[in-house]
């Protein structure tokens, strides 16, 4: 996928960005899209199978032009089995990042726009809603 070029105040060139529209989605991948599979557990990882309409989803947005890209708690152990999962059920994806940090109540801090959204139990469309956010001080929109 081609980035946009970015410059910041100074003119100095930036990390580029997707084009507009395009989003760039990290997913977790137990508890968010199959069973909550413990790493102490890997021979479940081979058996579980995906929660109704995370196939169906993803893809779809895989195929609108959004970047899908697992993000997970499981080891690089554990790559071969998630990989061949995720090959089995008929995901599309764009990357695998494994090692995410265990332990959730995950704090991001980028420079770039961040929207976090918690899998509650059902995949469908994204529903808008407002919440308070924690942000830093005179930083403005980019």
């Amino acid at each position: 996928m081609d980035l946009n070029p970015l410059r910041d105040a100074a003119g100095a060139a930036a990390s580029p960005i997707l084009p507009k529209g395009v989003k760039n989605y990290l997913i977790d991948i137990d508890g968010t899209i199959t069973e909550d599979v413990p790493n102490e557990e890997p021979e479940r990882m081979a058996t579980c199978l995906p929660y109704d309409g995370a196939v169906e989803t993803l893809n779809r947005w895989h195929d609108e032009g959004h970047i899908i890209t697992f993000f997970t708690s499981r080891t690089e152990a554990h790559r071969e089995v998630t990989e061949a999962w995720l090959a089995e059920h008929g995901f599309r994806y764009h990357g695998l990042l494994m090692g995410k940090p265990r332990g959730g109540n995950y704090h991001w801090i980028d420079n770039h726009i961040v929207r976090g959204t918690r899998y509650e139990g059902k995949w469908d469309d994204l529903v808008k809603v407002e919440r308070t956010i924690e942000v830093f001080p005179g930083g403005g929109d980019h």
